[in-house]
C-alpha cells in the first residue's frame, strides 16, 4: 500500500497514493519561566561583576567583562537590540548597537560622551521583582522592578522590561532592554 500526504489547513492527512517516507523533526523551543528568571539573575550577577572588576582592575578589566556579558546575554547577532537604558538622554536615548550598550555600561567612549558607566558605580547586589512574565514559544517578555544595591547599602529601584528570544543555538538572548526610574508625582 502506498500513502500520499496532503495538507488541509493545519492538519496533515495521509491518504492512499504514491509511496513516501516522511520523518518529522520537532524541536520544542518553548522557553520556561525558570530559564527567564535564570537569565535575569545572570544579568544582575553580571552587573555586580562589572562593578567588582572595575574596583579591582580598572576600566580595562570592567570593559572586558562588559563585552563578554554583551556577547553572552544580548542578541546582537539576531539584529538590533532594543536597548533603552535608565539614564540616557537624546539624541542617544535608544541604543540599538552593542557599542551603544557597552558605552552605557562602562562609559569611556567619546561617541557617547554623556555616559559615565552605569555598571561602574560599585553595585553589590541585584534583586529582580517581576510583575509579570509572558512566554510564547521561543519569545518571552518580563516587566517589573530591579532593585540594585550600591556600595553604601542604598537601594536604587528601576522599572525594567526585558524581551528574550531563543537563538539558533538554543540560547536565551536579550533583544529588548528598557529601564526607567519609577514615576514620582513630586
Amino acid at each position: 500500500m502506498t500513502l500520499r500526504m496532503i495538507t488541509l489547513g493545519a492538519a496533515i492527512l495521509t491518504l492512499p497514493g504514491a509511496a513516501m517516507a516522511v520523518t518529522a523533526t520537532k524541536i520544542d523551543a518553548a522557553i520556561t519561566q525558570a530559564e527567564v528568571e535564570a537569565a535575569q539573575q545572570a544579568w544582575g550577577d553580571a552587573l555586580v561583576q562589572i562593578s567588582a572588576d572595575f574596583a579591582e582592575g580598572g576600566i580595562d578589566q570592567a570593559r572586558a567583562t562588559a563585552e563578554a556579558v554583551l556577547d553572552a546575554a544580548y542578541g546582537y547577532e539576531l539584529g538590533p537590540v532594543l536597548f533603552k537604558p535608565t539614564l540616557a538622554e537624546a539624541p542617544q536615548t535608544f541604543r540599538t548597537t552593542r557599542e551603544g550598550a557597552l558605552a552605557y555600561f562602562v562609559g569611556h567612549d567619546d561617541s557617547f560622551a554623556e555616559d559615565t558607566g552605569f555598571a561602574l558605580k560599585g553595585w553589590t547586589e541585584v534583586e529582580i521583582e517581576n510583575a509579570a512574565i509572558f512566554i510564547s514559544g521561543d519569545t518571552a517578555m518580563t516587566m517589573g522592578h530591579v532593585h540594585i544595591t550600591g556600595p553604601d547599602g542604598a537601594v536604587t529601584t528601576v522599572d525594567k522590561t526585558w524581551g528574550f528570544q531563543r537563538d539558533e543555538a538554543g540560547d536565551l538572548r536579550i533583544v529588548l532592554h528598557h529601564s526607567s526610574l519609577p514615576y514620582s508625582a513630586e
